[in-house]
């Protein structure tokens, strides 16, 4: 009896032990950082948290939301749940992804794409303008947001660029462009002050083209000890072809010479490795790159998972391949 009391009494610990095991290992630094198929990560610091904006990786006709994380470490993320959908946006239907954000005047302003529009209509006949580059608008990160313009602020075909995958800077002057481009030709556009329209440059172009050479999509931009960085995806999107390759120039318009790729597939860790933002620590040069990969094995187009490595670089400036980890990252912010 004494020993059946005893098998009793482990067996009622062993829920305990495993639920702590478990919370264990969530509390370590991790790779991928959110659970769920999550892809085309932009990584920004907020309100002294970090925080991921990402496109929900589904079908087309599913990916109708944008969900949020939060975190003050890296390591653990509160997710804040459709905080934008077509439901708001009434113009956009499916395919919203690659959000980019920015915050101008104690607002927040949420940059997408929707609808996946072709150059041609799918019917043929007329060109497909449904759809491209809108903004959202909210006071807190995490919204709620609203519709900033009621239609899209890019959805022609401007040098053959399809509007999507659209990332926003702010230049050392202050000025915000856009970068955005698919289908292998990358645009930049001049935000006018209260990011209703693009600016025609002096020269009465709406967009230049900044295309480096192998340019695919998911352009980012940063600046680094007084240069520009810009970085994009190459390869194919759906397949473990899809890497990250990056040029430095002195201008925010080029030219961008494409110097080598920094982060493709690693058989031992994951494949398809890509469109991805750069979070730098402020008041210092620590750098972390937030991306999308495939785990393996991987059985499904979509299956794509957000990830944080270290960014490197090295005494000329050049970046450094980046390693792949299962281990992931921990980085507290200091408090305000």
């Amino acid at each position: 009896m004494r020993h059946f009391a005893s098998l009793v009494k482990c067996l009622a610990i062993l829920p305990a032990f495993f639920i702590q095991t478990l919370c264990a290992q969530k509390t370590k630094p991790h790779n991928p950082v959110i659970e769920g198929w999550y892809a085309d990560p932009e990584g920004v610091i907020f309100e002294n948290k970090y925080w991921i904006f990402p496109t929900y990786s589904a079908k087309y006709r599913q990916q109708v939301f944008l969900d949020a994380f939060s975190s003050t470490d890296m390591v653990t993320w509160k997710k804040h749940p459709k905080i934008i959908d077509t439901s708001i946006i009434k113009w956009a239907y499916m395919a919203m992804w690659a959000p980019s954000i920015v915050k101008k005047d104690n607002k927040y302003f949420l940059f997408f794409s929707a609808n996946d529009i072709q150059s041609i209509a799918r019917n043929g006949v007329k060109d497909d303008t449904l759809g491209g580059i809108g903004i959202a608008v909210a006071d807190k990160p995490d919204g709620p947001y609203k519709d900033y313009l009621g239609k899209p602020l890019i959805n022609q075909f401007y040098n053959n660029a399809q509007p999507i995958d659209q990332f926003v800077f702010q230049d050392k002057d202050g000025q915000y462009y856009i970068i955005y481009g698919g289908w292998g030709r990358c645009n930049i556009g001049k935000l006018n002050e209260n990011f209703t329209s693009l600016e025609k440059f002096p020269d009465g172009q709406l967009v230049k083209d900044i295309t480096p050479k192998d340019y695919v999509e998911g352009p980012t931009l940063f600046i680094r000890n007084g240069r520009y960085y810009l970085m994009w995806s190459e390869g194919g999107w759906t397949n473990n072809t899809y890497k990250v390759a990056y040029a430095i120039s002195n201008s925010v318009f080029g030219p961008f010479e494409r110097l080598s790729t920094i982060l493709e597939a690693d058989e031992t860790i994951a494949t398809g490795a890509g469109h991805h933002s750069v979070i730098n620590i402020p008041n210092t040069d620590e750098w972390y790159i937030v991306y999308h990969r495939r785990p393996i094995p991987n059985l499904d187009r979509d299956h794509r998972v957000t990830c944080i490595d270290k960014l490197y670089f090295n005494e000329d400036g050049t970046i450094k391949n980046v390693t792949m980890t299962f281990e992931g990252v921990r980085r507290k912010l200091k408090g305000k």
